[in-house]
């Protein structure tokens, strides 16, 4: 069951490359004038007009020492500062030494947008930096960072905070750590959407959502599900006999094809000793996909995570699309192991013979998502409710996978510690089914952004092609989410905010002032879906309230799992224990779904430490749930013990701020309030204050009990 409302309206057309049709309408941006994007070349050259004011500039008209006094003369007389002077603003500095196979793309984004780039990094902090795999470093606490930092880099983090202010002590120095914005992304990006934690956080919510989560193929973890699997498939064979399933095996930890192979039966599986070392998942194979030209296919597209706090998406409108390189034939026994025919990863086909390299958008082995879409709609299809249903499909992912997230926020950069602000390019892959009903393939933490591919030019000697459909996709992707994070625009308008009100008819800008590198560029490919989307989308945010509950009782910060005192103050304080659920039985329940989860070892960050981890606790929640409220299905269920978890806390906390208002108001104040004098302490008055009063040494004793929870 879709949301409605989310079929998306036409769109004005691209300045940059006409938009796929059916392009999502999302929110606009301001009109932007400027000449048109024919006018930006991909290596950052200037307009004819734009080279004379550069050449201003620069002094031409004053050479030598008259030059260098003009050039004073004007910094010591601010108040005449002329409009092209004015334009020289300092510009956006970004460290790309680590970009590494995205460093061609991030180059050109930064030629068309006129920024800074220290390719060798940079002594003084830079305004972002740009991380082509993953951050590892933890020497960064400003700016802005491309990925969310792994777990085991915000360890030392912390520790090298310290040595950092001693060898910075001056104010000179300090002025340039940004510590306004905390809302540093969490640690475990690439743990979040391994093959085995994507699945898990899937499942659970096609338990509570089973109609809103049918776009991901039914999965089993092995080797701890095998039995499982086994048990279901001989189930469904002789319920069906005319079922002739396949399934396909992937590695947790493999990319690239590696390790992927296809089976029809369980017993295919192959059962060595690797399979206990690399875990995998197991996954019903999509056996009719669309065809392209007789060839399978799939799409990647570019999603920006930019805020996890508060929650916001961006999709590209374009993305690419990636095919097979020999016809596809449903599999059979003789051909499961042709890997060219059902495998559309780009790195297993490039070594085939039938790859054909891309001159152009709609032609060869990987074509713009765009040009598919134009084929679609020239025979007729609804590519506008394609567009609706990965829109949804993209948030719904996103919304499944949160929840691990802001456990590993509050684990590794909890609110008030120094960091830098993070966001991640998300790549999608999705496969279309004949009916164009879009399936979720895997998410990947870190897609390729490498805009050239080797050719072979002799036996053994190769050479970097630039690939035009790399280059058209990839560097629109890089340019505008630098656009979005832009740190000057902030600054701008806290600037223009705290500026004097401008009379009616006054300009900004002095007449002569250069035109911004922004008014040039073409309009954004990167569209905001949520929070645009979130009214349609928010009753699904069950398992993100209960991480919400796990998080407040962590107790201990750097953490992410919940002791047994934990889960004991949870169940007091919510009040869920009485005569046929006793605080013995909640100790069982804790053990029995602690221990089972932790001999999985799917916990790669406190892998071997005890406690319950978020999946287990939600297991847990369910639990309750099922039992306080047996006769609702399990998405009301989880949501009536949620309202009466967060209703009973919310009145908790109220108790606690009256009660700690009440004893620390001085006697004066109590007296002329209206309170009667006494020998003890003065309390408060009053029918409401009063119904909650208690002596002072159990209301300490209360607090201290239920310091965990609040």
């Amino acid at each position: 069951m879709e949301p409605a409302g989310l079929e998306p309206a036409e769109m004005e057309p691209a300045r940059e490359a006409e938009e796929p049709p059916g392009s999502p309408a999302l929110p606009a941006e301001a009109p932007q004038g400027g000449p048109p994007a024919a006018a930006l070349s991909g290596e950052g050259a200037l307009p004819g007009r734009e080279r004379e004011r550069e050449r201003g500039r620069r002094g031409a008209g004053a050479p030598g020492s008259a030059g260098r006094a003009a050039r004073g003369r004007a910094r010591r007389a601010p108040g005449r500062r002329s409009g092209t002077e004015s334009a020289r603003r300092p510009g956006v500095t970004v460290d790309s030494s680590k970009a590494k196979t995205s460093l061609e793309a991030l180059k050109i984004s930064l030629r068309q947008l006129r920024w800074k780039e220290f390719p060798f990094g940079r002594r003084l902090p830079c305004d972002i930096y740009w991380h082509g795999v993953s951050f590892h470093d933890s020497n960064i606490f400003s700016g802005q960072v491309n990925k969310f930092p792994e777990t085991h880099a915000i360890v030392t983090m912390a520790r090298q905070w310290h040595n950092y202010c001693i060898r910075f002590k001056s104010q000179k120095m300090f002025s340039f750590i940004d510590s306004s914005d905390q809302s540093a992304f969490p640690a475990g990006m690439t743990e979040t959407v391994r093959k085995i934690t994507l699945s898990r956080a899937m499942r659970t919510m096609r338990d509570l959502f089973p109609l809103e989560y049918n776009f991901y193929p039914r999965s089993w973890i092995l080797p701890e599900e095998l039995p499982l699997f086994v048990a279901e498939v001989r189930t469904m064979k002789d319920s069906n006999p005319s079922w002739k399933p396949t399934f396909i095996v992937k590695p947790d930890g493999g990319c690239q094809g590696d390790g992927i192979y296809l089976i029809k039966d369980p017993s295919d599986i192959r059962l060595t000793g690797s399979i206990q070392s690399r875990p995998a998942v197991v996954q019903e194979y999509i056996c009719k996909p669309l065809l392209v030209d007789k060839l399978k296919f799939d799409i990647r597209l570019y999603v920006l995570l930019k805020s996890l706090e508060p929650l916001e998406i961006y999709i590209a409108k374009d993305g690419l699309s990636r095919f097979c390189t020999e016809p596809y034939q449903e599999p059979t026994l003789k051909n499961l192991h042709q890997v060219f025919m059902h495998l559309t990863n780009y790195s297993l086909n490039i070594h085939s013979g039938n790859f054909i390299h891309s001159a152009s958008a709609n032609t060869g082995s990987k074509r713009t998502f765009s040009s598919i879409l134009c084929r679609l709609s020239s025979r007729g299809a609804d590519v506008k409710k394609l567009w609706s249903d990965i829109i949804s499909l993209v948030i719904k992912t996103i919304i499944a996978l949160t929840p691990e997230l802001k456990v590993y926020y509050q684990s590794d950069i909890p609110a008030g510690k120094p960091g830098p602000t993070c966001f991640q390019i998300l790549g999608f892959d999705i496969l279309l089914m004949k009916d164009l009903k879009p399936v979720l393939l895997e998410v990947n933490a870190n897609p390729s952004m490498r805009i050239e591919h080797e050719q072979e030019l002799s036996p053994g000697v190769f050479e970097n092609v630039p690939s035009p459909v790399d280059e058209k996709v990839k560097v629109a992707v890089i340019r505008d989410t630098l656009r979005l994070v832009d740190p000057q625009k902030k600054k701008r308008k806290d600037t223009q905010c705290q500026s004097p009100e401008q009379a009616p008819g006054a300009s900004e800008e002095p007449p002569d002032a250069a035109p911004s590198p922004e008014a040039a560029l073409p309009s954004l490919c990167l569209k905001q879906v949520f929070p645009k989307y979130a009214r349609h989308f928010s009753y699904l945010r069950l398992v993100d309230r209960v991480a919400a509950l796990f998080i407040r009782f962590l107790g201990v910060k750097g953490t992410t799992k919940l002791g047994p005192t934990g889960f004991r103050t949870f169940i007091r304080n919510c009040k869920l224990s009485n005569s046929n659920f006793s605080m013995a039985a909640v100790d069982i329940l804790y053990i029995d779904i602690t221990r089972r989860w932790n001999s999985m070892g799917i916990d790669h960050k406190e892998s071997g430490s005890p406690g319950m981890c978020l999946q287990a606790f939600v297991e847990a929640f369910f639990c309750l749930a099922q039992k306080k409220y047996k006769a609702l299905p399990l998405h009301k269920q989880v949501l009536s013990l949620l309202e009466l978890c967060e209703c009973r806390l919310a009145a908790l906390h109220g108790k606690r701020l009256v009660w700690g208002c009440g004893l620390a108001q001085p006697r004066g104040a109590l007296r002329a309030a209206g309170t009667a004098p006494g020998p003890g302490p003065a309390r408060p008055h009053g029918p409401q204050v009063l119904r909650l009063q208690k002596s002072s040494h159990q209301l300490r004793a209360l607090m201290c009990r239920d310091r965990t929870g609040s």
